[in-house]
Parts: structure tokens; sequence; C-alpha cells
């Protein structure tokens, strides 16, 4: 094919695409009014623009160039994107500033961004360190998805939510270290068969999921303390504040069981003494904490 067809050809690709990703704006954000103010004031548009320009420079071996034009598009957009990182088509970042995709990320079709959103590494290892999102998955303002896992087809991820492990398809991840909300997975993402309804019942199911973790997990303790923190945490790191509250719901709980002891010895001196019965606390009045959190917190103490 002559040069002249091989440019033409590539400004058709470039014009479809282009129209694709401003088509996306305006399914996605409500406040675009036209393409011309989406081309003109989007930053999202013009980092993905630019990557895609820095992507084939990159392939091409001209790695230098590449990183030139990442570089500028930060200065320009505030949107850090390595240029070796795969992108999808109707890729949409909404407002876009302190947005960070690392080298190894991929990114399927009609994935959305918001702002602050960090698509990083928790290791220095060559290979993969990024996560891969499939398509279809929204990402919240100030989202840190870490590591090299896949967030599954249509998944969403809340605003602030520190994500450190696989995620399945249409599940949704809330809170630091984020755990899972959803009628299909359990906390650890595997699929639940039945729904239980009985709560001993659930705390069994959540026990028994957590020793199976337990057992698949071989890595040294000594490994996991030596492994590079960039973000201040690791996927084994828990969440302070499901810590505190399972801290504070186990001597709530000690503190009922003393209370009860009292009363049958005060009904044994005093065959007179009325027992009253009170509201106890019990684990489905919190509802920022589940059992699994009470394991992890009961097996780092006897560790």
């Amino acid at each position: 094919m002559s040069l002249p067809s091989k440019l033409f050809k590539s400004l058709i690709t470039i014009k479809n695409d282009l129209k694709e990703d401003i088509d996306a704006v305006f399914t996605r954000d409500p406040a675009a009014r036209n393409s011309l103010e989406v081309i003109l004031t989007y930053p999202g548009i013009h980092a993905l623009v630019l990557h895609r320009g820095a992507h084939c420079l990159w392939n091409n071996e001209q790695k230098l160039a590449a990183r030139v034009i990442s570089y500028g598009s930060r200065i320009m957009t505030g949107i850090e994107i390595h240029p070796a990182a795969k992108i999808g088509r109707r890729f949409f970042i909404d407002h876009g500033v302190g947005v960070v995709i690392g080298e190894t990320a991929e990114i399927g079709n009609d994935v959305t961004l918001y702002h602050g959103v960090t698509l990083g590494g928790v290791s220095w290892n060559n290979g993969k360190r990024h996560p891969t999102l499939e398509d279809g998955v929204t990402v919240g303002a100030g989202a840190k998805v870490l590591g090299p896992f896949t967030v599954g087809k249509n998944a969403k991820i809340g605003s602030n939510a520190v994500v450190v492990k696989p995620v399945p398809a249409g599940a949704t991840m809330v809170g630091s270290a984020a755990r899972m909300i959803s009628d299909h997975h359990d906390e650890k993402g595997n699929p639940i068969a039945t729904q239980v309804q009985d709560a001993k019942q659930q705390e069994k199911v959540a026990h028994a999921g957590e020793s199976n973790d337990q057992t698949k997990d071989t890595t040294p303790t000594a490994k996991r303390t030596n492994t590079f923190r960039a973000y201040g945490i690791d996927p084994y790191s828990q969440d302070p504040v499901a810590e505190a509250f399972a801290k504070m719901l186990e001597h709530i709980q000690q503190s009922e069981n003393r209370l009860d002891q009292l009363q049958s010895a005060m009904c044994d001196i005093d065959p007179n003494f009325c027992k009253k019965e009170y509201d106890k606390l019990c684990l489905e009045d919190l509802d920022v904490i589940g059992r699994a959190d009470i394991n992890d917190v009961d097996n780092e103490k006897n560790r």
C-alpha cells in the first residue's frame, strides 16, 4: 500500500475514533452541550488523543518521543497515561485531574474514570504490575485500583475505594480497603450458589470462605513484610475502621456475657430478684463490618 493510501486510511481511523469518543462524552456527561465545546475544553479527550499518538510511537520503538508526548499531555491536561498502556474504544475520563494510568494497565471498551483515579502497581517486578479493566467498568473519583488483577465487566468502583483484589463482573466495590456489596458474590469474590437466609448459616459460610483463603495462602509472613508498598498498603492490609469496630464489638459482647452472669448470681441469692431482659448488640446492627472482618482481626491476634 502506498504512503498516501496509508495516510488517508490513518486519518479516516482517527476521525472515526474521535467521533466515538465525542459520542461517549454526550452519553455519559449531561453537561456536554456541543461537539466543539467537547473538543476544545475536555481534557479527557485531549489526553486520549495524545495517548493514541504516543502509544503508536511506543509500539514502533520510538519510546523517547512517546514519553515526551505523554509528558506534554500530563502538563497540559493533568492526566498521566503511560504510552504503553492499552486503552479500548469509547474511553471517557470525566474532569480528569489527577488520573494516573500505569504502564501495564489494560482498559477495555466503554470504561469511565473520574478524577483522581489511580491504576497503579504494588511491585517493582518486571511484567504485569497494573490492573486490567474489562468492558463497561466505572471507577469513581479518588479510587485506587492497585495490582495486576482483573476488574470484571460492568463492575463499579466507589469513590475513594482502595481495591487490591480481583473484582467479579457486575460487582460493586466500596470502602478502604474495598469490600464487596453484591447479591451474587461473597466478600472474597466467590459466587454464591444459593442465597442463605439464616444468620447463623451466613456466619458459617463466611467463616468457611475465610478458612479456605488461609489454606490457599502459603506466602511467608517475612515475604509479605518486604513487599513494596507504593501506596502505603498491600493486599494483606486490613481496614483500620473495621478493626476498631471489631474490637469494640468483642469488648461489648464480653461485657454483656458478664452482665448475664451477674444476673444469674443475683437470682441465686434472691429468688425474688426480677431478671430483666435487655437488647443486646449483634453483628447485624453494624453495617460497616462483617464476620470476615472480625475473623481477620482474630487471626491477626493469633499470629
